[in-house]
C-alpha cells in the first residue's frame, strides 16, 4: 500500500475512492480541494483511495498529492469501494470521516450540513440522502425507480430508517467508525447499507441531509449486477438477523456511546 500523508491530524478526512478514473480525477480533486479549502473552517484532509486501477489513476492521485496541501493518496491493489472507505478511514486520524464520490455528484454546498451534527455531538452518522424532502435530483427514471424500490425493500425487509442507503456522500464520527468497521463484511457497493444496517442495529443515531443530486452520465455503476450484489447482501443480513438474539432490533431504546 502506497501512503504519502500530510503531517498535521485534520478534523476532517474526506476519502474519495477511485477505480479507473484518469479521465475525471484531477479536476475532481482540484475542485474539492480548492472548496474546502474556502469554505471548510477548520482542517480538512482528502485523501483518495485507488483500488486497483489499471489506467493512469495511480499517477494522477501520487502527482496530486505532492502539488495539493492537504492531499493524500493510497493504494490497494484489491478492486472495492467498501476495501477502499475502510483502509482510508481505518488509517485516518482526524475526528471525523467521510466520502464522496469522484464523480462529485453531490453538490459540494452540502458538506456543511452533512458535517455539522457530528462535530456537535448529536449524531454519530451523517448521510445525503436524495429521497429526503428538500433533495433536488436529476436522474434517470431506471435509476430513480431502482433506488426507490432498493429503499423501500430495506425498510420491508431490514427495518430501516433511513430514507437513502448509498449516496455517495456520507460522514461519520472515527471512533465510531472503527467500531462498526470490524462487524461489515462487504467489501463492494453493499458496504454502504450494510454499514448503516449494523449502525441502526446498535443504536447509533443516523442523520440525513437533503441533497441536490446530478446524474453522472458516464457513471461505472453496473446497475444489474449491483442489483444482484445488494439483494444477496440484504438477504445474508437478514438471515443474520433471525438468528441473532433476539432477532433483527428495529428500535433502539438509547444510543450507542463511543468515546
Amino acid at each position: 500500500m502506497n501512503d504519502q500523508r500530510v503531517t498535521a491530524a485534520p478534523i476532517l478526512d474526506i476519502a474519495i475512492p477511485v477505480y479507473n478514473e484518469e479521465r475525471v480525477l484531477e479536476q475532481s480533486v482540484r475542485a474539492l480541494h480548492a472548496y474546502v479549502h474556502a469554505e471548510m473552517p477548520f482542517a480538512t484532509r482528502l485523501t483518495v483511495v485507488d483500488n486497483a486501477s489499471d489506467d493512469g489513476t495511480r499517477l494522477i492521485g501520487m502527482r496530486l498529492a505532492t502539488q495539493l496541501d492537504g492531499v493524500r493518496f493510497m493504494h490497494i491493489p484489491e478492486k472495492g469501494r467498501g476495501g477502499a472507505l475502510r483502509t482510508a478511514w481505518m488509517s485516518s486520524d482526524a475526528r471525523v470521516v467521510a466520502y464522496m464520490d469522484v464523480d462529485l455528484s453531490t453538490s459540494l454546498e452540502s458538506l456543511g450540513a452533512l458535517i455539522a451534527p457530528l462535530l456537535s455531538g448529536s449524531s454519530d452518522i451523517s448521510i445525503g440522502s436524495r429521497l429526503a424532502p428538500g433533495s433536488r435530483v436529476r436522474r434517470s427514471a431506471e435509476r430513480e425507480l431502482i433506488s426507490r424500490a432498493y429503499n423501500l425493500l430495506l425498510r420491508s425487509v431490514l427495518h430501516t430508517r433511513f430514507r437513502d442507503a448509498q449516496c455517495g456522500f456520507k460522514a461519520i464520527r472515527a471512533q465510531v467508525a472503527r467500531h462498526l468497521l470490524p462487524a461489515v463484511r462487504d467489501q463492494g457497493w453493499f458496504f454502504d447499507t450494510e454499514l448503516l444496517v449494523i449502525a441502526q442495529r446498535d443504536g447509533f443515531r443516523i442523520h440525513e441531509v437533503p441533497v441536490e443530486w446530478i446524474e453522472d452520465p458516464d457513471s461505472r455503476v453496473n446497475i444489474p449486477r449491483t442489483v444482484l450484489t445488494d439483494l444477496r447482501g440484504v438477504l445474508r443480513l437478514r438471515r443474520q438477523a433471525q438468528f441473532a438474539n433476539g432477532g433483527f432490533r428495529a428500535h433502539a431504546a438509547q444510543p450507542h456511546e463511543v468515546r
